[in-house]
């Protein structure tokens, strides 16, 4: 990796993390440790070389650390360090600051990443607990008294269940398609309190430019 050599902490942060695809490797990370097919399949427009690469520069810099699962998984995972761990508030304002940007033509986003849109535009809602199924990637979405949280994983006792992809999700939330027609297309199914999950894709409008 080339240096800045420049002693402005913004450069040393970007001898870091400044290449191609790195702060997306931590976007995909923020929410847990994933193997390395796992990455390559959401970062679809990375090679492997490039994806390897990126995490030894990672792991070099002490941003990323891959770990051995014991049984019966037997597999290495790639999760971040705690000094990758404080990129998060980086990753979230960078965001919110693209969130006003054109949206390309193109790729659908990533389960990882429509779950950082959601985290970056939530306004407001009810209280609620949802459990979020996107493929193969489970979610648990919690609004409390204004505050809207996420995580990997199931939901204890939610109040509804959506099972869809990140498209379909990206264009209820966002783009205000109706629930009933993701429905009768079989894109989603709702489980639960019907009336949560409409007042829940309303949470989050798209910022104005």
């Amino acid at each position: 990796m080339r240096s800045y050599d420049d002693p402005c902490g913004v450069a040393r942060a970007l001898d870091a993390v400044g290449e191609r695809w790195a702060l997306l490797v931590v976007r995909e990370l923020l929410l847990g440790p994933k193997r390395f097919r796992d990455l390559s399949r959401t970062l679809p427009g990375i090679s492997q070389n490039v994806l390897s690469q990126r995490l030894r520069e990672l792991a070099a810099a002490g941003v990323v650390r891959r770990r051995k699962l014991g049984p019966p998984a037997s597999t290495s995972v790639y999760e971040l360090t705690e000094q990758g761990a404080d990129l998060e508030e980086v990753v979230l304002a960078l965001a919110r600051w693209g969130s006003r940007r054109p949206v390309p033509a193109g790729r659908d986003l990533s389960a990882d990443a429509l779950v950082l849109a959601l985290r970056t535009t939530f306004q407001d809602g009810p209280d609620c607990h949802l459990e979020l199924r996107l493929d193969d990637d489970t979610f648990t979405a919690t609004i409390d008294s204004g505050k809207f949280s996420i995580r990997r994983g199931a939901a204890d006792q939610p109040h509804a269940v959506l099972a869809t992809d990140p498209r379909t999700l990206r264009s209820l939330v966002f783009l205000g398609a109706p629930l009933e027609e993701a429905e009768r297309s079989g894109a989603l199914s709702v489980t639960g309190d019907r009336g949560v999950a409409e007042r829940f894709t309303h949470c989050f409008p798209r910022p104005s430019a």
